[in-house]
Protein backbone atom coordinates (compact mmCIF):
# COMPACT_ATOMS: atom_id res chain seq x y z
CA UNK A 1 0.00 0.00 0.00
CA UNK A 2 2.86 2.44 1.01
CA UNK A 3 4.50 1.55 -2.74
CA UNK A 4 0.88 2.84 -4.49
CA UNK A 5 1.05 5.93 -1.97
CA UNK A 6 4.59 6.80 -3.12
CA UNK A 7 3.55 6.54 -6.87
CA UNK A 8 -0.24 8.78 -6.41
CA UNK A 9 2.05 11.29 -4.81
CA UNK A 10 4.88 11.46 -7.28
CA UNK A 11 2.53 11.67 -10.16
CA UNK A 12 1.13 13.99 -8.05
CA UNK A 13 3.99 15.83 -7.86
CA UNK A 14 4.14 15.54 -11.30
CA UNK A 15 0.88 17.50 -12.08
CA UNK A 16 1.64 20.11 -9.55
CA UNK A 17 4.79 20.72 -11.39
CA UNK A 18 3.26 20.48 -14.80
CA UNK A 19 0.45 23.43 -13.85
CA UNK A 20 2.87 25.83 -11.88
CA UNK A 21 5.97 25.87 -14.36
CA UNK A 22 3.24 25.74 -17.43
CA UNK A 23 1.06 28.92 -16.01
CA UNK A 24 4.34 30.64 -14.71
CA UNK A 25 6.76 29.96 -18.31
CA UNK A 26 2.94 31.04 -20.21
CA UNK A 27 2.86 33.91 -17.73
CA UNK A 28 6.08 35.21 -18.83
CA UNK A 29 5.82 34.95 -22.38
CA UNK A 30 3.27 37.54 -22.22
CA UNK A 31 0.57 35.65 -23.85
CA UNK A 32 -1.94 34.79 -21.43
CA UNK A 33 -3.79 31.70 -22.66
CA UNK A 34 -4.08 28.06 -21.33
CA UNK A 35 -1.51 25.63 -22.66
CA UNK A 36 -1.60 21.96 -22.60
CA UNK A 37 0.85 21.97 -19.84
CA UNK A 38 -1.52 23.66 -17.58
CA UNK A 39 -4.29 21.82 -19.07
CA UNK A 40 -3.24 18.05 -18.24
CA UNK A 41 -1.51 19.52 -14.77
CA UNK A 42 -4.69 20.52 -13.70
CA UNK A 43 -6.05 16.97 -14.60
CA UNK A 44 -3.36 15.41 -12.89
CA UNK A 45 -3.71 17.41 -9.83
CA UNK A 46 -7.36 16.93 -9.06
CA UNK A 47 -7.66 13.10 -10.02
CA UNK A 48 -4.34 11.83 -8.18
CA UNK A 49 -5.39 14.35 -5.34
CA UNK A 50 -8.52 12.71 -5.14
CA UNK A 51 -6.90 8.99 -5.05
CA UNK A 52 -4.47 9.81 -2.26
CA UNK A 53 -7.28 11.10 -0.23
CA UNK A 54 -9.44 8.08 -0.66
CA UNK A 55 -6.86 5.31 1.24
CA UNK A 56 -6.60 7.83 4.09
CA UNK A 57 -9.92 7.10 5.52
CA UNK A 58 -8.58 4.13 7.89
CA UNK A 59 -8.08 6.85 10.87
CA UNK A 60 -4.68 7.38 13.25
CA UNK A 61 -2.70 10.26 14.11
CA UNK A 62 -1.35 10.83 10.75
CA UNK A 63 -4.04 11.11 8.97
CA UNK A 64 -5.22 14.37 7.41
CA UNK A 65 -8.69 16.37 8.88
CA UNK A 66 -11.47 16.25 6.66
CA UNK A 67 -11.47 19.97 6.85
CA UNK A 68 -7.92 20.16 5.49
CA UNK A 69 -8.94 17.41 2.46
CA UNK A 70 -12.48 19.85 1.60
CA UNK A 71 -9.93 23.26 0.86
CA UNK A 72 -7.32 21.06 -1.08
CA UNK A 73 -10.36 19.52 -2.88
CA UNK A 74 -12.01 23.20 -3.32
CA UNK A 75 -9.05 24.66 -4.46
CA UNK A 76 -8.49 22.01 -7.12
CA UNK A 77 -11.72 22.13 -8.47
CA UNK A 78 -11.48 26.54 -8.92
CA UNK A 79 -8.37 25.65 -10.66
CA UNK A 80 -9.70 22.90 -12.95
CA UNK A 81 -12.63 25.05 -13.72
CA UNK A 82 -10.48 28.22 -14.11
CA UNK A 83 -8.26 26.12 -16.54
CA UNK A 84 -11.14 23.66 -18.14
CA UNK A 85 -13.81 26.26 -19.18
CA UNK A 86 -11.21 29.26 -20.94
CA UNK A 87 -8.64 26.46 -22.01
CA UNK A 88 -9.87 27.29 -25.94
CA UNK A 89 -9.68 30.57 -25.90
CA UNK A 90 -6.73 32.52 -27.61
CA UNK A 91 -6.26 34.51 -24.42
CA UNK A 92 -7.61 35.20 -20.73
CA UNK A 93 -7.38 37.93 -18.78
CA UNK A 94 -4.35 38.89 -17.15
CA UNK A 95 -5.76 38.65 -13.63
CA UNK A 96 -7.78 35.01 -13.95
CA UNK A 97 -4.28 33.71 -15.22
CA UNK A 98 -2.50 35.38 -12.51
CA UNK A 99 -5.58 33.63 -10.06
CA UNK A 100 -4.63 30.27 -11.04
CA UNK A 101 -1.50 30.66 -10.08
CA UNK A 102 -2.17 31.98 -6.55
CA UNK A 103 -4.57 29.11 -6.07
CA UNK A 104 -2.14 26.87 -7.41
CA UNK A 105 0.33 27.85 -4.93
CA UNK A 106 -2.25 28.52 -2.23
CA UNK A 107 -3.21 24.63 -2.18
CA UNK A 108 0.60 23.92 -2.41
CA UNK A 109 0.51 25.86 0.83
CA UNK A 110 -2.22 24.14 2.57
CA UNK A 111 -0.60 20.78 1.80
CA UNK A 112 3.10 21.62 3.18
CA UNK A 113 1.79 24.19 6.44
CA UNK A 114 -0.93 22.81 7.58
CA UNK A 115 -0.99 20.28 9.86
Amino acid sequence: MEALRLILLFVHLVGFALLLGGAIAQFLTGKFRINPAVLWGSVIQLLSGIALAAPLRGGGDAEPSLIKLGVKLLLAVLIFIMVFIPRKREAVNKGHFIGIIVLTLANAAVAVFWR
